[in-house]
């Protein structure tokens, strides 16, 4: 009946999704909308790995949210089903020294972790190259967020190790993708000469998508992800506008499954723009809270002062810190250059009187968000 109140709710088991997963993070498309000319150069890079070659080593680059870890995964997906290439994607927001990203390659050659202690970085890097010669198998790398590599500065050792593998073993043969995702970094520039005089990569660049680009690929996963005309086109296109706004397609991910939880809260059947403009005041900090998981106690600690000293000098914010950490001036220093790397914080000199030159800092979000997702 049309006067009917049930009408347009969700009974208790049912949902607005198909597949909820496809509104996930980590989801790989089948389809990779846009993205042609990037996809096309990559497989330039790796096609020698097919046939048993070293692959061209390739630096990916581009703003957050263009699909730069999408076309990795894609690329590796489709390299790990041919024979005698091994492939593996190491995250360096979690793995952010030498060490741990060759446990990540040891633990891909080998199907098990090295030991936590007692194993040297040298043995570690020999068991490694001993078994792709041994299996005559390519090894590609892809280093993911290469970016946080440089702000613990092991990206030279790493890239050096790497790279040079077929000296220490003939016949080790490794490719090295590595992607970043920070536009201030010009990463050869960082790399020590030694790495410099050997790092001769392909670049790939991702620009940011357009709101067409962007309609048509949260489109795609909107058919994927929820029943039939649970989203309409015009809540659709508010989607794709708030995208766009911030830049980063993963905002707008996100925000389709919010919207969507949103309306199965109302026990509704369709997604409306006030669901969306809910689910928007979260969805816009996605880049934050993945900023934030990663880092460690320490360096959250220093968020956390940072956002109850809005604007104060970094002597003052210092002091606060180490009374909070014991900490010494060179490690918050030290966290700090991370933190405005990491666009987490601003941290500009300014002219102080009576004190010459000094740091002011301040967080680059809403304190208050930062500190509920802290």
């Amino acid at each position: 009946m049309a006067d009917d109140p049930e009408e347009g709710m969700l009974s208790w088991d049912e949902s607005v999704f198909r597949n909820e997963h496809v509104f996930e993070i980590d989801y790989v498309p089948e389809t990779f909308r846009h993205r042609e000319t990037q996809v096309d150069s990559l497989k330039h890079c790796l096609r020698p790995a097919v046939r048993g070659s070293r692959p061209l080593n390739a630096m990916v680059r581009g703003p957050p949210g263009t699909g730069k870890t999408t076309g990795i995964q894609k690329m590796l997906g489709e390299l790990s089903g041919k024979p005698a290439v091994r492939t593996t994607r190491v995250n360096c927001q979690v793995n952010a020294t030498r060490y741990s990203v060759f446990s990540q390659l040891f633990e891909a050659m080998f199907d098990y972790e090295p030991p936590s202690s007692g194993i040297s970085f040298k043995k570690l890097f020999d068991q490694i190259t001993e078994k792709l010669v041994e299996e005559e198998e390519v090894l590609v790398v892809a280093l993911d967020d290469v970016n946080y590599l440089f702000y613990e500065s092991e990206a030279s050792d790493t890239l050096y190790s790497l790279l040079r593998a077929h000296e220490e073993h003939s016949g080790a043969r490794i490719g090295v993708i590595v992607i970043s995702s920070d536009p201030d970094l010009d990463v050869i520039d960082e790399l020590d000469g030694r790495v410099q005089s050997v790092f001769r990569p392909e670049e790939i660049y991702f620009p940011v998508y357009g709101q067409g680009e962007i309609a048509d690929i949260l489109g795609e996963r909107a058919t994927r992800g929820f029943h039939d005309d649970v989203i309409a086109p015009d809540v659709l296109d508010r989607v794709a506008a708030l995208t766009a706004e911030s830049g980063d397609l993963r905002v707008g991910i996100d925000l389709l499954r919010r919207a969507g939880l949103n309306a199965e809260m109302r026990a509704s059947r369709t997604v409306t723009v006030a669901d969306v403009e809910e689910a928007y005041e979260k969805s816009k900090f996605v880049h934050l809270s993945r900023s934030l998981e990663n880092l460690s106690e320490t360096e959250t600690e220093l968020v956390r002062v940072i956002a109850e000293n809005e604007g104060e000098q970094a002597g003052d914010v210092y002091e606060a810190f180490n009374d909070e950490t014991g900490l010494g001036y060179t490690r918050y220093s030290e966290i700090t250059n991370k933190l405005d790397n990491l666009g987490l914080i601003d941290a500009e000199y300014t002219d102080v009187e009576g004190r010459g030159r000094s740091r002011s800092l301040a967080l680059s979000y809403d304190p208050d968000a930062v500190l509920e997702r802290l």
